[in-house]
């Protein structure tokens, strides 16, 4: 009973998957038949995703502002966050570039507009990225980088206002609690909505696609492997623990990410095994949930496969700026895993804000939810192992300790 409660969602969404695959596979005009069926359940997912991330981002900030990790510890607390997501985005987008799973995959989605127009440069690119000219245009989906940071400003706006702003942060964290239940509820149908949607998939694109996400899976893992082991061990060191003490201690918050497949379900015994590494009940109690919300290496990963996947599958790599391409990668790969993470249950936000980014369909973003989903496991795992090293990390740079 406790395994199908952690593990119940997803394993109906694989099956969903099989399900669909299998129909798209054997017979083609059945699955063209079954899309308006997953276009529905997409749309249920559209129209809730804005007041999602408007409510979810919002109260996230609030949130952090009364965390009590304050002055100097939260500024440290997150540049360390940073700088674990730049490191897992640069190691996983290293690796593949070596072992690329995409390259089958280019040009089969056609064409599309990408996030540079024609004769657009980097800098116009990046203020249409960030930014709308007019307030109605942020509550659109097409439009969701604007609309977090707008919603971020809102949060910090109300923390800092304190009681002088008591009824619009109830009405924040009341209207965040309502769309997630109705996200909530939504997400249930999504192993019938995503099957739909994927037996399509298969019937248009072939078979073949299967085996892509295969070898996409296995890459994902290699990676999340050597941050889980190598660059993990590497930061023991750096904070002066002994190998083998460290990863006594991470025996337990990785056997609770495997068992419950959750971050949050694992805040308690992160922090526990932090202070037993000598990180002070200040910093671990303050450290480890922001680091829950804001900060998922794992999540990194599986988030620079996905704008991989998208950015062949539509043909947009570009011949030239290998840095510039990497940066939009890796950058919208730490964007997405925040994002992911202020938004529990979030409904393919992550997904709809890659696709908003890149300027594909938003209906794509189903497409790049089946890479989460077969990668939840290793990427949990790398969550969590992040989330004990992050407040380790915050412990060594504090020039005071606390």
């Amino acid at each position: 009973m406790s395994f199908l409660k952690n593990y119940g969602a997803t394993l109906l969404l694989l099956l969903g998957l099989v399900a669909g695959g299998v129909v798209g596979a054997l017979w083609s005009e059945t699955a063209a038949a079954l899309r308006p069926v997953g276009t529905l359940f997409l749309n249920l997912v559209f129209v809730l995703v804005v007041p999602l991330v408007f409510f979810s981002v919002a109260r996230s900030m609030i949130v952090m502002r009364g965390s009590g990790v304050i002055g100097k510890v939260l500024g440290i607390a997150l540049c360390v966050f940073l700088f674990m997501g730049l490191v897992s985005g640069v190691l996983s987008y290293g690796l593949m570039s070596i072992w690329n799973p995409f390259t089958a995959l280019e040009g089969r989605g056609g064409t599309a507009a990408g996030f540079m127009g024609e004769g657009m440069n980097w800098g116009d690119a990046l203020v249409g990225a960030v930014s709308v000219n007019d307030f109605p245009l942020l509550f659109s989906r097409e439009h969701l980088l604007p609309l977090i940071v707008f919603s971020a400003l809102v949060g910090l706006a109300v923390a800092a206002l304190g009681q002088k702003a008591t009824v619009i942060s109830q009405f924040i964290h009341e209207g965040e609690a309502v769309v997630m239940k109705m996200m909530g509820m939504v997400m249930k149908l999504a192993p019938i909505g995503i099957g739909c949607y994927f037996a399509d998939t298969i019937g248009q694109l072939g078979s073949g696609i299967v085996g892509d996400y295969l070898e996409i899976f296995l890459v994902v893992c290699v990676a999340c492997a050597v941050v889980y082991f190598i660059v993990n061990t590497l930061y023991a060191v750096f904070c002066k623990l002994p190998p083998g003490k460290f990863w006594r201690e991470m025996i337990a918050p990785s056997v609770t990410a495997v068992g419950t497949c959750s971050s949050a379900a694992c805040m308690g015994v992160v922090m526990d095994s932090a202070k037993k590494l000598g990180v002070s009940e200040k910093i671990s109690d303050g450290v480890v949930p922001l680091g829950t919300n804001l900060h998922k290496d794992g999540s990194v990963i599986t988030s620079v496969a996905k704008v991989l996947f998208a950015i062949y599958f539509y043909g947009l790599m570009p011949e030239s700026s290998a840095f510039g391409t990497a940066a939009l990668v890796i950058g919208l790969a730490i964007l997405e895993s925040i994002v992911v993470g202020a938004i529990p249950v979030g409904g393919m936000t992550g997904e709809i804000l890659i696709c908003a980014v890149l300027g594909l369909d938003p209906s794509f973003a189903a497409t790049l939810l089946i890479i989460g989903t077969i990668c939840d496991i290793p990427a949990t795992l790398l969550n969590v192992s992040g989330n004990l090293v992050a407040p380790l990390l915050v412990h060594r740079l504090l020039p005071e300790k606390h």
